[in-house]
């Protein structure tokens, strides 16, 4: 049964992403030129939040409620912000900070996990690559577009 909640709430994360989408306004934007392919968004994102997801059950397993737990479920607010903020109010600035949050938490589940699932520490390192890329990218959409 605990599975499933972290699947809904997996779901319900990634779901902001399908909600609030790049559109029109950020196909016009200016962007970096190693902006990865349209595709490889949704490709990412489902293998990320397949890790993510299980991270979170297996700590959930091992540790109940938790500092894991509690960690895992901030980057999970935080990545639903994101597209909210960055797509849906067209503020990336806001979009920043927030992906900048979401850096530290998964950085944080990373050390709080490890001594309860290793594991599920390791499920989250390929998260705290892409999500360094993305703020990256946030960072650099910003700069080249300071009036949008």
């Amino acid at each position: 049964m605990a599975a499933v909640v972290f699947i809904v709430i997996v779901f319900a994360a990634a779901s902001s992403g399908a909600i609030f989408k790049p559109g029109e306004w950020y196909e016009r934007l200016d962007k970096p030129s190693w902006t990865p392919p349209k595709w490889a968004f949704p490709v990412v994102w489902t293998i990320l939040y397949l890790f993510i997801g299980y991270a979170g059950w297996l700590v959930w397993k091992t540790a109940g409620w938790s500092l894991p737990i509690a960690v895992w479920a901030l980057q999970m607010v935080a990545n639903a912000l994101w597209s909210y903020l960055f797509f849906g109010l067209r503020r990336m600035d806001l979009a920043l900070l927030d992906v900048s949050v979401l850096w530290l938490s998964v950085a944080l589940f990373i050390v709080v996990a490890w001594p309860a699932v290793p594991l599920a520490s390791l499920l989250f390192v390929p998260y705290l690559a892409w999500v360094s890329a993305a703020a990256t990218l946030n960072y650099s959409v910003r700069r080249l577009n300071p009036g949008a």
